[in-house]
């Protein structure tokens, strides 16, 4: 797993840009077969970008680099944990792809991401705080032009 802190970088990629731009246009629609995956490899896909067609959607992030919109983070027996001051949360992402969104903070995240338990195999966003991860492993990628 990374480090539970994250910090945004300073500028957005061109081919982040499209990555965003391809996930946004899809929003509350089906991609592919609808599973999570699908919308990674559309979105790499419209966006010319070079993956191993797997769960390898592009440079692995390392420790204390920065993330932006657009990379592509892949959850691994993730459970989440979060109370909005009134009721206790947890969400589970046994093998999970999503797409980061937007960085709200060092330690938050906004996911754009399909066949999830809100919104089933349609595209829709969600937060996640990174301190609210309780168990399970990430990996965040950065894509990279073919």
């Amino acid at each position: 797993m990374l480090n539970s802190v994250v910090a945004q970088c300073d500028s957005i990629s061109l081919i982040n840009k499209k990555i965003v731009e391809f996930a946004s246009s899809k929003m509350n629609k089906k991609v592919g077969t609808g599973e999570c995956w699908d919308l990674a490899k559309f979105a790499l896909e419209a966006a010319n970008a070079k993956w191993d067609g797997l769960y390898g959607f592009g440079r692995k992030l390392e420790k204390g680099q920065c993330i932006m919109p657009g990379d592509i983070i892949q959850f691994e027996k993730v459970k989440v944990k979060w109370n909005d001051g009134q009721k206790d949360y947890m969400e589970q992402f046994p093998h999970h792809t999503a797409i980061i969104y937007s960085v709200s903070s060092n330690d938050q995240v906004e996911l754009i991401h399909q066949n999830t338990g809100y919104n089933g195999k349609k595209v829709t966003t969600s937060p996640l705080n990174f301190k609210g991860i309780t168990s399970g492993k990430y990996t965040i990628y950065r894509p990279e032009s073919k």
